[in-house]
C-alpha cells in the first residue's frame, strides 16, 4: 500500500472533498470518533473550535490516505483499522478524535483517515516530527506481517524529476496531458529549432506562450497552466543558463508579457473553444448527477420540514402544559377562598352575641384577623404562581434550546449538502473539459496551437492615433484656408527654396551647422513627418477642390526633391534617436534665415537670386481667417 499523509486546516472543505460522490463510486463514513456531531462538517467543526481556543495551532487536522496495490487484492477492513491504530500509536495519536472514510474510485477502494491533532486535556497540539519516515517503517512491518510487497515508489534514489508534484498532478487533471508528453513535445521542440524564433514559433504551435514571472522564461499553455522552461527539457546536457543565452538574444525577458498578461491571452483564445464545446454536451450525465443530487437532497429536507413540524408540536404541546398547570393553580386557590368564605358565613354570629360583639369590638377585631389571613393566603398564592411561571420559562428556555442545536445540526447538515452538490458539479466540469480537451486535440499528445505572434525585440512601435486625428483635422483646416485665400496658399508654396547647382555648394555650411544644432529637447514625433506625407500623397487626377490640393501638394514635393536641404540629422551618421522637425520650427531659425540671406548677396526683403524664405511663425504671429480662426496647429 502507498500512504500519503499532511498536516492541514480547512476542515469543511476537507469534509466537502471526502464526501463528494461525484468523482467517487461509493462513498461510506464509517467511523466519527471525539465528536458529539456525527457527520464530518460537524466533527471537523467541534475540532476546529477546539484548536482554536486552546491553541494557536493552524494545521489541527493530520490526513491520511490508504491506497492498496490492486495487483495484491483488496485490504479487508479489519487490514485498514490494524493499520490504523499501527499508525496512530506510531504518532503519537493514540485515543485521539479521529474519523474514517472508504472510497471507492474507478473500481479500487481507499480508505481516508482524519484525527485531530489537538490534545484537549494538555491543551497543546501534538508535535509530529519524522512522520514521514515513521509512516514508511509502519507501512514495512504492516507490509511483512500481512505477506505484502513493497510498491516501486519505495525504493531509494531515482530522479526526482520524473515524480509528480501536486500542482503537476492538477494539470494532468484539468488538461488530460502528463507531465512527460509535455516534457517530450518542449524537448522535441528544442531539439528542432536552430533559432530563438523557430523556437517560440514551435512553442506556439504545441500551445504555449512564452512569459516572464519570478524566473526568466516561463511558459503559459492554452489551459492557462504555468510552468518553468528549463524543467520542460528533458535533457541533461542542457542548462538553464544555456536557455537563457539562447533566448536572450531576440526575446529578452523584459519584451515578453508576464504571467498574468499571458494567461489573459490565452483566455480569450480558450473561451471561444469552450463556449462551443459546452454547446455541444451531451447533457444525460448532468442530469443523472442533478436528479442523485435531487433525491440525497430531498431526505435532507424531508428530515428538516419533519423536525420543523416535530418542534411546533412540541412547543404546542409545552404550551398547553403549562396553561393547564397555571389554570390548576389558579383553581385551587379560588376554591381555597371560597371554601374559608363559606366557613365564616357558617360560623357568623347572629341576635345578641352579634350585638355584644358589635359593642365590645370583638367583630371588628375577629374581621381584621380574617383580613390578614385572606392576605397572606393571597401572598402565598403570588409567591407559587411567580415559582410556576419561574419553572415554565425554564422549560421553554430549554425547549427553544434543545431545538436551536437540532434545527443548528439540520442547517449544517443543509449547508454542507449544499457544499458537496457544488463540489460534484465543479468535479463534472472538469471531467466534462478535460473530455473535451481530449477531443479537440484528436489524438495528439499537444494542445491546439496558438495565434499568437510573439515578436524579437527591436519591433516597431504603436502610432499614436490621437496625435493623427488632430493633425488631419489641421490639414483639412489648412486646405480650406488655402482655398479662400490663393496668395496665401502661393506664399506657403514659396517656402520651398528653389537654388541651383552653384547655390548648393554655397548652402552647405548652411547644413553643416543646422546639423550641429539640433537639440534632444525637440519634443516632434519622428515619424511625423514620414505620416504627414503619406497622408499628402494622391493620385495624379481627381477633379473639384480635391484635385486642386492633390496637383499643389504634389508640385510642393517635386520641388522639394531637387533642395538637399536637410530635415533632421544627417542620413549618414549612425541613429541617435531624435526626431525629425523642420528647420524654420527651431528656436534658431532666424540666425539660420539670415545667413541664407547673406549668403545670397544680400537680397531684398522678398530674396534674391529666384529664392524667397518665408518668416517663422513665431515672427508672423498667428494666422487667422476671415471669420477670426486660428489655424496654427499646436506642437
Amino acid at each position: 500500500m502507498i500512504p500519503k499523509a499532511s498536516q492541514r486546516a480547512g476542515g469543511q472543505d476537507l469534509a466537502t472533498h471526502l464526501l463528494n460522490a461525484f468523482d467517487n463510486e461509493y462513498v461510506e463514513v464509517a467511523e466519527v470518533r471525539g465528536a458529539v456531531a456525527s457527520d464530518l462538517h460537524g466533527a471537523f467543526a467541534e475540532w476546529e473550535a477546539i484548536a482554536h481556543n486552546l491553541t494557536r495551532c493552524r494545521n489541527y487536522l493530520y490526513s491520511l490516505s490508504v491506497n492498496p496495490d490492486l495487483g495484491q487484492g483488496q485490504l479487508s477492513r479489519a487490514q485498514y483499522l490494524d493499520y490504523a491504530d499501527r499508525v496512530e500509536k506510531a504518532l503519537g495519536l493514540a485515543g485521539q478524535p479521529r474519523a474514517l472514510v472508504f472510497h471507492i474510485k474507478d473500481g479500487r477502494e481507499h480508505c481516508h483517515i482524519v484525527w485531530s491533532r489537538i490534545d484537549a486535556r494538555a491543551g497543546k497540539a501534538i508535535h509530529q516530527p519524522f512522520d514521514h519516515d515513521k509512516l514508511m517503517m509502519v507501512t514495512r512491518v504492516f507490509a511483512r506481517d500481512h505477506g505484502l510487497a513493497l510498491p516501486e515508489g519505495y525504493a531509494r534514489g531515482g530522479d526526482d524529476r520524473k515524480k509528480k508534484s501536486l500542482y503537476e498532478m492538477l494539470q494532468q487533471k484539468s488538461s488530460g496531458i502528463t507531465k512527460e508528453e509535455r516534457m517530450a513535445a518542449v524537448t522535441a521542440a528544442w531539439n528542432r529549432s536552430d533559432s530563438p524564433r523557430a523556437f517560440v514559433r514551435a512553442l506556439e504551435e504545441l500551445g504555449y506562450i512564452l512569459a516572464t514571472g519570478s524566473r526568466p522564461y516561463v511558459l503559459v499553455d492554452l489551459y492557462g497552466n504555468m510552468n518553468a522552461l528549463p524543467k520542460l527539457i528533458d535533457d541533461r546536457s542542457v542548462r538553464t543558463k544555456d536557455i537563457r543565452a539562447f533566448l536572450e538574444a531576440e526575446f529578452p525577458p523584459e519584451s515578453l508579457p508576464s504571467v498574468d498578461e499571458a494567461k489573459a491571452l490565452v483566455a480569450q483564445h480558450r473561451q471561444a473553444r469552450e463556449d462551443f464545446a459546452r454547446s455541444q454536451r451531451d447533457g444525460k450525465a448532468l442530469d443523472r448527477l442533478k436528479a442523485a443530487q435531487a433525491a440525497r437532497r430531498q431526505k435532507v429536507e424531508a428530515a428538516q420540514a419533519s423536525l420543523r413540524a416535530r418542534h411546533r408540536d412540541e412547543r404546542a404541546a409545552l404550551a398547553r402544559e403549562q396553561l393547564s398547570a397555571r389554570q390548576a393553580l389558579k383553581a385551587r386557590y379560588l376554591a381555597e377562598v371560597r371554601r374559608v368564605k363559606a366557613a365564616r358565613a357558617a360560623a357568623r354570629p347572629t341576635g345578641l352575641a352579634a350585638f355584644l360583639g358589635r359593642v365590645t369590638g370583638v367583630s371588628f377585631v375577629i374581621a381584621k384577623i380574617h383580613k390578614h389571613r385572606d392576605a397572606q393566603r393571597h401572598a402565598a398564592y403570588q409567591v407559587e404562581k411567580a415559582a410556576l411561571a419561574e419553572r415554565q420559562a425554564d422549560d421553554k428556555r430549554a425547549l427553544a434550546h434543545r431545538q436551536a442545536l437540532q434545527a443548528v445540526d439540520i442547517a449544517r447538515e443543509v449547508r454542507a449538502l449544499a457544499q458537496i452538490e457544488a463540489r460534484e458539479l465543479k468535479s463534472y466540469e472538469v471531467a466534462q473539459r478535460r473530455e473535451e480537451r481530449v477531443r479537440q486535440r484528436a489524438g495528439h499528445d499537444h494542445m491546439p496551437a496558438l495565434t499568437l505572434a510573439l515578436k524579437p525585440k527591436g519591433r516597431s512601435a504603436v502610432p499614436h492615433k490621437a496625435k493623427d486625428r488632430y493633425r488631419k483635422r489641421d490639414h483639412q483646416r489648412d486646405d480650406d484656408r488655402h482655398d479662400r485665400h490663393p496668395d496665401r496658399g502661393v506664399q506657403d508654396q514659396e517656402i520651398v527654396i528653389t537654388v541651383d547647382r552653384q547655390e548648393k555648394e554655397k548652402g552647405s555650411a548652411l547644413r553643416e551647422a543646422f546639423a550641429g544644432s539640433v537639440r534632444p529637447a525637440v519634443k516632434e514625433d519622428q515619424r511625423g513627418g514620414r505620416e504627414e506625407g503619406e497622408r499628402g500623397d494622391g493620385g495624379g487626377g481627381g477633379g473639384g477642390d480635391e484635385g486642386r490640393r492633390r496637383r499643389r501638394r504634389r508640385r510642393a514635393r517635386e520641388v522639394a526633391a531637387e533642395v538637399p536641404v536637410p530635415r533632421g540629422p544627417d542620413p549618414a551618421a549612425p541613429a541617435t534617436g531624435l526626431p525629425e522637425v523642420h528647420w524654420t520650427e527651431l528656436p534658431l531659425a532666424d540666425k539660420f534665415r539670415d545667413a541664407a540671406r547673406d549668403s545670397d548677396g544680400g537680397g531684398d526683403d522678398g530674396g534674391s537670386g529666384g529664392r524667397r524664405i518665408r518668416r517663422s511663425r513665431s515672427a508672423r504671429g498667428p494666422e487667422r481667417g476671415e471669420d477670426g480662426k486660428d489655424f496654427e496647429r499646436e506642437r
